[in-house]
């Protein structure tokens, strides 16, 4: 899995960032659904990527959460 970066918005909302894919950030509430939707946006952004021929940044494997 590639890092991810998770952290509560001003509305309530987590917001989940994905610091290798540029631009790659969704959301949720609660924070589990924000891990299940930035799951998709990754997945959506890297087959894009290889649609496009386009290179794949590398995967890092970790993960963060400020509380």
């Amino acid at each position: 899995m590639r890092q991810v970066i998770l952290y509560p918005g001003e509305d309530g909302f987590w917001i989940a960032e994905c610091p290798s894919l540029p631009g790659c950030i969704s959301q949720g509430k609660p924070k589990e659904e924000a891990i299940k939707n930035i799951k998709e946006a990754i997945e959506c952004y890297v087959e894009a990527l290889e649609e496009d021929n386009l290179p794949v940044p590398k995967i890092y494997s970790s993960c963060s959460s400020r509380s």
